[in-house]
């Protein structure tokens, strides 16, 4: 697959400088070096173009090109296999773009065209640990079969800037140095995420997904999900929506002041929503049982993926009666408390199971300082469980419930409400 990108023989004509630029990006490519190239001082016929950014994905099982066309006042992505792409950016070198910079695990590589046309080479060696700073990884050495996992996002994006997560130095994006941490729980979130959407078929070039991200906040995620969907060549349709007026604008701004089609924030509470058709519901630390109005929203609206990382599980804990065998370990608050989560957690999980999801409760990196690290991850089954299966959840919530003298549940109220857990 990847012969058409290794590098020339060693003993070839010398190539000039433009030539060798193109060697190095293509071997990067095929060794799996690449980072990111950037293609700047835009002299085309469009004066709109600020710069393009490029970088390596996976679509569909295969490796391709994600170019990043930053506009003006809009922001543009195309995605082209490997060689095509290479073959765009061969054409641009030199024409449209009079400067290059390629990062790769082990080089900086710059080139850059005089006023005469003539191509000016450099070559940097980075340091181990400059290597993937950018992104937060640490690089491996050149060669080595340990490598630094790439990252589904580019930091290159400028509404980053609008966030607070990047900067620009030199005229170039880079992360904040105090947003390191928070980007690479942007990434974790958005590789469980991007895995979801593979399992819910929901990844066909060109299909529409509708997704709402409910408490949104500043829209780190909202941003970062759409941008995503974008990137694989998906039609995304999402919708942040916050209580916090001054954050709704933030979003919507920053969307029209990038062209981002397809994002908008809005004012709005998940308890008080009517029904909407979704594919994806979103709803991280959500306070009590305002995830499970949030995951019964999500049943209603028939997402095919339902996400929420619970804060606060009020409800349960002063109905929990201690059975005996438990007493000497629930005699501590603090044991009592990750009890009440973790009963209420497992209860929402086996309720979205008889719902017919593929249910998890996983490890999830909280974007903000709190120990609330949860996340209940639920995609949509092809077919709804058998009707023994229902019997053996309908068993195993009523025990759960029994065992720990429980009354009521949020999620569970709310689907006895509308009929749907009778009819499961």
């Amino acid at each position: 697959m990847f012969s058409s990108l290794l590098a020339p023989d060693a003993g070839a004509a010398s190539p000039d400088a433009r030539e060798r630029f193109l060697r190095l990006l293509r071997t990067a490519l095929a060794e799996r070096r690449f980072q990111r190239l950037l293609l700047n001082r835009h002299e085309g016929e469009d004066a709109s173009i600020e710069r393009l950014t490029v970088r390596d994905i996976e679509l569909r099982g295969e490796r391709a090109l994600s170019f990043l066309w930053r506009h003006k006042t809009k922001d543009v992505t195309k995605n082209h296999p490997l060689d095509e792409g290479l073959a765009l950016i061969d054409g641009l070198l030199g024409h449209d773009f009079q400067q290059a910079h390629l990062d790769t695990l082990g080089e900086e590589v710059q080139l850059r065209f005089s006023r005469k046309g003539k191509p000016l080479l450099q070559v940097g060696k980075k340091a181990g640990a400059d290597a993937g700073a950018a992104g937060g990884e640490s690089a491996a050495p050149s060669g080595g079969h340990d490598r630094a996992k790439p990252r589904e996002l580019s930091s290159d994006s400028p509404f980053w800037r609008d966030l607070g997560v990047t900067h620009e130095i030199k005229g170039q994006p880079a992360l904040v140095p105090a947003m390191a941490r928070k980007w690479k729980q942007i990434n974790k979130f958005i590789e469980i995420f991007g895995a979801a959407v593979r399992k819910a078929g929901l990844d066909e070039p060109g299909t529409p997904v509708r997704l709402a991200d409910f408490g949104s906040g500043k829209g780190y995620l909202t941003f970062a999900m759409h941008d995503w969907l974008r990137a694989q060549g998906l039609a995304p349709r999402v919708q942040g929506v916050e209580l916090k007026q001054d954050m709704v604008a933030l979003g919507n701004a920053a969307a029209a002041r990038h062209g981002l089609e397809g994002l908008s924030f809005e004012h709005g509470d998940v308890r008080e929503r009517g029904d909407q058709p979704l594919d994806v519901m979103v709803a991280l630390h959500a306070c009590d049982i305002a995830t499970d109005y949030a995951m019964h929203f999500g049943l209603r609206s028939g997402a095919r993926i339902i996400m929420c990382a619970p804060c606060c599980h009020k409800e349960i804990r002063p109905q929990m009666t201690t059975p005996a065998a438990l007493r000497p370990l629930l005699q501590h608050g603090i044991h009592l408390g990750q009890e009440a989560e973790m009963v209420t957690d497992s209860l929402r999980a086996l309720l979205l199971e008889l719902m017919g999801y593929d249910t998890q409760v996983i490890e999830f990196i909280a974007l903000e300082h709190t120990s609330k690290n949860k996340m209940v991850l639920a995609v949509k089954r092809p077919q709804d469980p058998t009707p023994a299966r229902r019997a053996e959840l309908l068993a195993q919530l009523e025990e759960i419930k029994r065992f720990y003298g429980l009354r009521s549940q949020a999620l569970e109220t709310l689907l006895r409400v509308d009929g749907r857990l009778e009819a499961a």
